[in-house]
């Protein structure tokens, strides 16, 4: 009833998985990754304990394809079961047992696999590798998205839609370094799941991606003038401590934390400064003048 893809990056930084399903929170059960170690998708009847026993034996350094094949012949449910592992190198591999309702099946190549049951048939894996295999141009976790995507387009689970998620790790790739997850984003219940979680990525990219250098603008002569005019505006005046204290003030309250730079700013953040003054001056006009008293 899941379709779903786990991928590496091609320099091994990133691994990751990204699902859909017509089943409620797909992305609770079905993903597991670790950074620079491996990622794993259980599906069909879902063996959870795969999860943490596939990423183990990763770990110590077993391939993807002997991980698959452990498990599934240590597991007396086999048959219902899909499994897809891709580990830190070499290729991926992918399990379907021959009691998974049709469509069921699957495919792997190097740093890949792709699998899926109840589909609408064997176009939505081939459209699964056919995109991730062209994105390589695309972010990683844009590129994970954008093969779900098409595989969602080309027929997806044949029942319908539901749920989607999107894991990616990479160490120290969490919020402020301090964790692995760079990525994880669940759409639980919604009628177009694979559209929703496209939304939330682009939320995540703003509020969490890191600036990048090659755009940073210095925060002098006359964009200074305009920043602090906009930040006074937004009621954070510059004071005493300059202009860096009020941006990063702002910044916070605006979950734009990790794209503060001293001295300098991430275009993403001025854009969003000058949005809100764009917003709150059209909230002005729309309220018209204020009626006369006396």
């Amino acid at each position: 009833m899941t379709f779903s893809l786990v991928a590496r990056s091609a320099d091994g930084h990133l691994h990751g998985v990204a699902v859909a399903s017509r089943f409620l929170a797909a992305g609770a059960l079905v993903p597991a990754a670790e950074a620079r170690v491996g990622a794993v998708a259980t599906q069909a009847h879902a063996n959870l304990a795969y999860r943490a026993q596939a990423l183990a034996l990763l770990r110590t350094g077993v391939t993807a394809a002997d991980t698959v094949a452990g498990l599934v012949a240590a597991d007396p449910g086999r048959d219902d079961r899909q499994l897809a592992v891709v580990g830190a190198a070499g290729a991926g591999a992918t399990w379907t047992g021959p009691r998974c309702h049709p469509w069921a099946g699957g495919q792997a190549g190097d740093g890949w696999a792709a699998q899926g049951n109840i589909l609408s048939g064997p176009q939505v894996i081939d459209a699964l590798r056919d995109a991730w295999l062209t994105g390589v141009d695309l972010p990683f976790p844009q590129r994970l998205l954008a093969a779900l995507t098409a595989g969602d387009r080309a027929g997806g689970d044949r029942r319908g839609r539901q749920s989607a998620a999107l894991l990616v790790v990479q160490r120290h790739g969490g919020y402020a370094g301090t964790g692995d997850e760079l990525v994880d984003l669940r759409v639980d219940d919604h009628p177009d799941p694979v559209a929703e979680l496209r939304r939330l990525l682009g939320l995540h990219t703003m509020i969490f991606g890191r600036p990048d250098p090659a755009t940073l603008r210095d925060l002098t002569g006359p964009l200074a003038v305009e920043v602090a005019e906009l930040l006074a505006a937004a009621g954070h005046p510059v004071g005493p401590a300059g202009l860096d204290d009020a941006l990063a003030a702002w910044s916070g309250l605006e979950n734009l934390e990790e794209r503060f730079v001293p001295g300098r700013i991430d275009p993403i953040v001025l854009d969003h400064l000058r949005r809100g003054a764009a917003d709150r001056s059209g909230a002005d006009e729309t309220a018209g003048p204020a009626p006369a008293t006396g």
